[in-house]
């Protein structure tokens, strides 16, 4: 899991951003929270997150000037930052100082967040394991698929990991969160989280998708059905989600997946 500090001065809107996605099934794990920018910028340096989401108008210290003194740390945290209509020249410092992103506070919705983090978890991923967008990589019209059993270890040995391994591929085409796995082997979801990579090389999210991918991408080369009706056989109930993530895992949308594969 990436980890996440929110930075907000108004508590409702910091709720709001928890609460408006859910973090786990994305890969990501909101382990804190401050509410000005001195806090942060403390919280940061002790803690390193992977990622902060930070207002940029706040007290004491405005989340651009967080942002340059993380820099000037070299500490590498991903921001995305919220701003107000009002905020542009200050946006456009943050964005020179390498946020990620920024939204709109007045027209943040659940797909502008997630898109901001597939984004982010994307970054992150190339920087932290290069080995995870090979993949992507591939120059365009290359499919030789990748051997299933070297992106989804059959089992591993230990008990509850082998049997989160049994439910995802019974039930990847169901709507799983993290913390019902963990419910499935009774333990706390940090801590099958953590247990679950440290056994597979994969964090137990990324491993449901992928496995859902594997899928999809047979259905693609040996059916009719539309993209849509793919995305909902393997899991995913929206669209748009369904080929980002499709895209992430083989460098193509499933249109043009499909189209090469039959060429």
């Amino acid at each position: 899991m990436w980890t996440v500090l929110l930075v907000e001065d108004e508590v409702f809107v910091r709720e709001s951003v928890r609460r408006i996605v859910d973090w786990h099934s994305l890969g990501f794990d909101v382990i804190g929270e401050a509410g000005n920018g001195e806090e942060a910028l403390s919280w940061i340096e002790q803690h390193r997150p992977d990622l902060v989401i930070c207002d940029i108008l706040m007290p004491k210290m405005n989340g651009v000037e967080v942002l340059k003194r993380v820099r000037e740390a070299e500490i590498g945290s991903r921001f995305i930052m919220l701003s107000c209509l009002s905020d542009f020249e200050y946006v456009r410092q943050a964005m020179e100082y390498g946020a990620s992103n920024y939204i709109l506070k007045l027209s943040m919705n659940v797909q502008s967040l997630v898109e901001a983090l597939i984004k982010v978890d994307a970054d992150l991923r190339k920087r932290h394991k290069p080995g995870d967008e090979a993949v992507a990589r591939q120059p365009a019209g290359t499919l030789e698929k990748m051997e299933a059993s070297a992106l989804l270890p059959e089992e591993t040995g230990h008990k509850e990991v082998d049997k989160l391994i049994r439910y995802m591929k019974d039930h990847y085409h169901q709507m799983i969160s993290l913390k019902m796995l963990a419910e499935q082997v009774s333990m706390d979801s940090k801590y099958i989280s953590t247990l679950f990579k440290k056994k597979t090389g994969t964090n137990i999210i990324q491993y449901l998708h992928q496995l859902r991918i594997e899928e999809a991408r047979q259905r693609l080369e040996q059916t009719n059905l539309s993209v849509s009706e793919i995305g909902m056989k393997v899991g995913y109930e929206n669209d748009n989600y369904f080929i980002k993530i499709f895209k992430r895992f083989t460098g193509l949308t499933p249109n043009t997946y499909r189209g090469q594969y039959q060429k």
